[in-house]
């Protein structure tokens, strides 16, 4: 069993895939863990230390507009950060749609290949199959390089986001599962953000569940993204708050990420990736207490809780 099947199946929250961007253009840090190794180590450490269950190392960026990286610059950015992060314990995973990147890594000690693109499914599933680590495989349509823009994306270019969503991704895991691959290292990232507009992406979030009765886990990866910004400004909009109704930079969207993470989890959201480990993990758990304290639960089943003074913080 790879090391991501077992942290689902032993997992008593939601797994947090913390993100590290060897790249020097991110949308979401604009490539402050690019060029200098101590600091990407430094990133893996606090997630590690906030909480990440995984970390997800990728070295191609994803933005809208941004061209491919060859193969060997991919292997460059990434340096020795598979390495360190797997020598610190953690389940790692590499952001590639390259199986010659996806092999370095695995070589380096990942167990897992996150691919955004359909189109390497039936490649990778196979690369994944032969070496015993886990696929995410994320729905998207085309090229980054073809993405026009954040959150942009024809309105009627889904007949139904969520069913087209699961015929396309299923198709291309049948190419995955064709290649060997077993079916329970197979996991969907129905690619929020990823040719799709605002509105598809929440009405993908609002209906995850649907996508989580396809049998597989499901990853999502909210965080930063545009689609929180531009959801929270028509909120703010509707009740006439003119300050709110501006859109929120990246840095500013961690209300919004946590939202996500919380309405994703309880829609059946087996792991969120996200680039705030620490408060996401928080709300994560907060929520879990609190779904254990309900009726029919018992708080001796967890731990307990810290006993203290009214307003003691």
């Amino acid at each position: 069993m790879s090391p991501l099947r077992m942290l689902l199946e032993r997992r008593g929250s939601v797994v947090i895939m913390g993100v590290l961007n060897r790249t020097p253009d991110s949308f979401s840090d604009g490539g402050r863990f690019f060029a200098d190794e101590g600091t990407a180590l430094a990133q893996i450490d606090a997630m590690l230390s906030e909480g990440a269950d995984m970390i997800d190392i990728g070295a191609e960026s994803t933005r809208p507009g941004a061209q491919p990286v060859a193969d060997d610059e991919q292997i460059a950015r990434i340096g020795g950060s598979v390495r360190d992060a797997v020598r610190r314990g953690a389940v790692v995973s590499v952001d590639t749609t390259s199986p010659v990147v996806a092999a370095r890594a695995l070589d380096d000690g990942a167990a897992v290949v996150n691919t955004i693109s359909l189109d390497s499914a039936a490649e990778l599933g196979a690369l994944c199959a032969r070496r015993g680590a886990s696929l995410v495989l994320m729905h998207s349509r085309g090229p980054m390089s073809a993405m026009a823009g954040f959150s942009a994306y024809p309105d009627d270019a889904y007949g139904d986001v969520v069913a087209d969503v699961a015929r396309e991704w299923s198709r291309a895991a049948e190419r995955a599962l064709e290649a060997g691959l077993p079916k329970g290292e197979l996991v969907l990232d129905p690619g929020l953000g990823f040719a799709k507009n605002a509105r598809q992406s929440l009405e993908l979030c609002a209906r995850l569940d649907e996508l989580c009765a396809l049998g597989f886990p499901v990853l999502v990866g909210p965080s930063r993204k545009s689609f929180l910004a531009r959801a929270a400004a028509a909120e703010a909009s509707a009740r006439g708050d003119r300050a709110g109704a501006a859109l929120a930079p990246p840095p500013e969207r961690l209300g919004g990420t946590v939202a996500a993470a919380l309405a994703c989890a309880a829609r059946g959201a087996a792991a969120v990736r996200v680039h705030d480990v620490g408060p996401v993990r928080q709300a994560l758990d907060v929520m879990r207490a609190i779904e254990r304290a309900g009726p029919g639960d018992s708080r001796g089943a967890g731990a307990p809780l810290a006993q203290g003074a009214r307003g003691d913080g």
